[in-house]
């Protein structure tokens, strides 16, 4: 794999391709994984690598050392002026994430703060050991958790969203599955066995299907129920009718797995 950086210098991003599944990973240990310039660029490079590569199917954002990602690198942001803060970067990666048609699972053995809280919540699924932590710190060293809102304020209970913005207070991965920031917190020996099982599972979709449904999840609501049904009917009725609603049928009707999972 090429790297996006400077190939003088080691990645501090990777991109491994095995079995459908592309693992991006965090390798940034020395700052914690901590959001530089190199390392947001690095990340975008190889999410668009993931997002264009057909054998991938599901990605999986992991990270090396004891840290999954501390938020922006404060030592680069310090006399850096607006422009200088990521301000475009981070949107862009979040995005990406976001809107992939392909899901994307964070998989954390350690704590996140700020920045990477967001990350976490731009995931579709999300998986952290019970003794990592999370934190909206921003408050704290005199900032907004402006950009990271987009992706956090769908996630998170309201109340939950206002007590842990303005405090900037560190909470568990217990508490963070119960306000809806990730999916599942396990003891951290099992934590690779629960990945893997969300991974299973995700692989079993439809390609086309599953970005559909990331897609209809997406949606801006209309102002009626009968026009959603319209929509949605109509949405429902072309899968159906499509190759791949059409060969999961059969496959059913057969006893055999669909196309997509027996490739």
């Amino acid at each position: 794999m090429t790297s996006p950086a400077d190939n003088a210098s080691p990645e501090l991003v990777h991109l491994d391709v095995a079995d459908g599944v592309g693992t991006i990973t965090l390798d940034s240990p020395a700052n914690r994984n901590a959001l530089s310039a190199r390392l947001r660029r690095e990340l975008l490079a190889h999410l668009d690598t993931a997002l264009a590569d057909d054998a991938v199917r599901v990605i999986v954002l992991t990270h090396t050392g004891r840290v999954f990602c501390a938020g922006m690198d404060l030592k680069e942001s310090r006399g850096a002026g607006a422009q200088g803060q990521g301000v475009n970067e981070i949107p862009a990666i979040l995005e990406r994430i976001w809107t992939s048609p392909k899901p994307v699972l964070a998989r954390l053995s350690g704590p996140a703060r700020a920045g990477g809280v967001g990350l976490v919540a731009a995931c579709d699924l999300a998986v952290a050991a019970e003794d990592a932590t999370f934190a909206f710190s921003e408050v704290r060293i005199g900032v907004v958790p402006a950009v990271i809102s987009v992706t956090v304020l769908p996630r998170l209970l309201p109340r939950a969203a206002h007590e842990l913005f303005l405090t900037g207070e560190t909470f568990d991965a217990r508490r963070a599955a119960a306000i809806g920031l990730i999916n599942s917190a396990v003891p951290a020996e099992g934590l690779d066995a629960e990945v893997d099982r969300y991974v299973s599972a995700l692989r079993l979709g439809a390609p086309g299907a599953l970005a559909g449904t990331k897609e209809m999840l997406r949606r801006e609501r209309p102002a009626t129920m009968a026009e959603d049904f319209a929509r949605m009917q109509e949405l429902s009725a072309g899968y159906f009718a499509g190759e791949e609603g059409q060969e999961g049928m059969r496959a059913f009707a057969e006893k055999r797995p669909p196309s997509w999972v027996a490739g």
